[in-house]
């Protein structure tokens, strides 16, 4: 399987960094993944709903731009729907048995997800009803991807 993991905006945090290398590491050998990063736009403190509508839009427009046409997308969405570990296993071993090869996760910025990128995905997935920085949720989601590859082959999962 291939994985990738499309996010607005630039990774700066060493912990971050640290945490999400050592769990692309441990996937590897379960499935090919990439972090794919694209340019957040400046935004001022104060914005208008038009503005923020314009600033999702070119957002969106680079997220859209680094997802091929055959990749299932799956959205990372407040609103999005919510799995159990276990669940979310489930999804991507049945996606893998059903000849979906290729799965993006999209991160969103600081704005959300354009409505573009939303219509575009096949999917959504919320980790909580608790807003969490989405540099933080890279983290969380490369954990959990992790800990689905050692679900659906009945490996242990050391804490």
């Amino acid at each position: 399987m291939n994985i990738s993991i499309v996010v607005v905006g630039k990774l700066k945090e060493k912990f971050l960094k640290s945490g999400i290398d050592e769990f692309t590491k441990r996937i590897r050998p379960y499935a090919k993944i990439d972090i794919i990063e694209v340019a957040d736009e400046k935004a001022p403190e104060q914005l208008s709903d038009v503005e923020m509508d314009q600033i999702k839009a070119k957002e969106g427009e680079r997220i859209l731009a680094k997802i091929p046409h055959d990749t299932h997308v799956i959205a990372l969405a407040i609103d999005g729907k919510m799995y159990s570990s276990e669940q979310l296993a489930k999804e991507i071993d049945q996606l893998a048995t059903y000849g979906k090869s290729k799965l993006a996760f999209v991160i969103g910025g600081s704005l959300g997800l354009s409505d573009e990128v939303m219509k575009r995905a096949n999917g959504t997935i919320s980790f909580s009803k608790m807003t969490f920085p989405h540099q933080l949720m890279r983290l969380i989601l490369v954990e959990q991807i992790y800990r689905a590859f050692k679900i659906n082959r009945g490996e242990p999962y050391h804490k």
